[in-house]
């Protein structure tokens, strides 16, 4: 074939339908359906053999449906710019198509290095929005419109067809030790590929989701009640597009309805679809500042943790031995889950923060590697956010112990996965400690006095908030990465009702 390629290049995008580049390459000319499986990429601190299982089960659906319409999609085992080269240099290239990415470090360094090759080259590189996130934003205002806008329009065929380009192009998914991962066994990790996300997503709008709105806090009834679908939006089996015309259509059913049932479907799909909404918000975050990564959004609070954790503070919250039986016991679903619901995520990052004094760096890379559904625009602005240094949210001190009283009151979720307390009182079982018998459980104590440590806590913050020019810098970041909608208040502004949607921003 002596005619130019059109490579389609999917990074976590990994479907065939409403997938844009793919519809508008495959009617240029011959087309090159390309994965780069980056060692690099996988060798950062954020990734995980987790992630890399749920993404490779999802190549392998994308490869077959592409190999139905007559062209395979080529895997590649490595780095960018030297695979997308040797492929030009080869058989050339007429264009190079993607969808944006809003990822870690990482893949924006990559992504301006393919950008400086393609220009160098003469490739035209053709990259598409697939989810809200608005490239080169220049203010907020307006947002939820133009997400609302980009969200309504049609969704993107698949071609009819590809012209095969004959067998000579390598198909092999690697595994896991392929890209130099450890083992990390993660026994009820949810399954990857587009059938299983469309699955996911009928038994939601259709059977689990009623009463969303109402069980998606608690981990005794969020692995069910919550929509379960973030992992496919993370690694894009499903398009943000058709998940949310698809609620929408859910919602349109329910018009008329006033049963009981129906209310409750209703409340629950109008929480859901807000939810969409703050799905793209927090990744907008990232898009617009890349550095909230690494650094803190507020430079007032610089300094303000160790830059090196406790290590035994650190290693004792990581294998969930903190002595607190409700985090522990989040710790170790997440862990055998690669999920949890949102309220205890965020529980976890403060308890880490707050509690323990943990740098949210060294804490949110292990989060991060545990998450399958591991978006880094939503993880980094939501660990700053609940470890207070961002400058311009609530501080959220959580109670561990509170905490498991109210959402685990039966002690059912801690029994689970702190079998160690299988003898303990269930009224004691969250605060284990003050049992007769605590001496004999093979079960730590406390690492911390919580209470105590809390109040050092937010002594400390309170410190940082009063210092000279902290309101000042507080608003120039509100102005840029402040919510236009009620419930998340600009810096010195009361919001009219809590802004609990604010802790809760990723129960998709």
């Amino acid at each position: 074939m002596n005619q130019p390629l059109q490579v389609v290049w999917f990074k976590r995008d990994l479907r065939v339908a409403d997938h844009r580049p793919l519809a508008l390459a495959a009617a240029q000319g011959p087309l090159l359906p390309l994965y780069i499986a980056e060692p690099g990429l996988w060798a950062q601190d954020d990734a995980s053999a987790r992630q890399w299982a749920f993404a490779a089960e999802s190549l392998a659906e994308v490869q077959a449906a592409l190999g139905h319409l007559g062209q395979p999609l080529c895997v590649v085992r490595g780095e960018a710019v030297a695979v997308l080269r040797k492929i030009h240099a080869r058989h050339g290239i007429a264009a190079l198509w993607s969808h944006e990415e809003t990822g870690n470090g990482w893949t924006y360094a990559r992504d301006k290095a393919v950008s400086a090759w393609a220009r160098e080259a003469g490739v035209p590189w053709h990259e598409l929005p697939q989810t809200g996130v608005i490239r080169r934003l220049k203010t907020r205002h307006g947002w939820a419109r133009a997400w609302d806008r980009r969200m309504a329009e049609p969704l993107a065929a698949p071609p009819a067809a590809l012209q095969p380009l004959g067998a000579d192009w390598p198909t092999r998914i690697p595994v896991a030790a392929d890209l130099g991962l450890a083992p990390d066994p993660c026994p009820h990790r949810q399954t990857g590929g587009r059938g299983a996300g469309l699955a996911t997503l009928a038994s939601f709008l259709e059977r689990r989701g009623r009463e969303y709105r109402w069980q998606m806090s608690s981990p005794v009834t969020a692995f069910d009640a919550s929509s379960r679908l973030s992992p496919h939006l993370t690694w894009g089996t499903l398009s943000m597009r058709e998940v949310s015309q698809a609620s929408a259509d859910r919602l349109k059913r329910l018009r008329g309805d006033e049963s009981a049932g129906a209310r409750s479907w209703r409340a629950s799909m109008i929480s859901f679809t807000g939810r969409q909404h703050w799905h793209c918000h927090f990744m907008q975050k990232l898009e617009d500042e890349p550095r909230i990564e690494f650094t803190n959004l507020h430079p007032a609070y610089n300094g303000l943790r160790p830059d090196v954790p406790d290590a035994e503070r650190l290693a004792a919250w990581v294998a969930g031995r903190t002595g607190f039986p409700f985090v522990d016991a989040c710790l170790r679903a997440l862990d055998a889950h690669g999920w949890l619901n949102f309220r205890m995520r965020a529980m976890l990052v403060s308890f880490a923060s707050y509690q323990l004094w943990l740098p949210w760096r060294a804490t949110g890379l292990h989060l991060a590697r545990q998450f399958v559904d591991y978006e880094p625009g939503i993880h980094w602005s939501q660990v700053q956010m609940q470890s207070g240094t961002t400058g311009i949210n609530t501080m959220r001190v959580y109670n561990p112990v509170k905490q498991g009283h109210d959402q685990d009151p039966e002690g059912r979720f801690v029994r689970q996965w702190v079998p160690e307390l299988a003898d303990v009182p269930t009224p004691l079982i969250h605060e284990p400690w003050t049992w007769d018998g605590a001496a004999g459980l093979a079960y730590p104590p406390p690492i911390v006095d919580h209470a105590k440590a809390a109040a050092a806590a937010r002594d400390a913050l309170h410190a940082v908030r009063k210092g000279a020019g902290h309101r000042t810098t507080a608003s120039r970041i509100a102005e840029k990465h402040g919510s236009r909608k009620a419930g998340m208040p600009m810096t010195g502004q009361k919001s009219r009702r809590r802004a609990t949607n604010t802790q809760l921003a990723l129960d998709l």
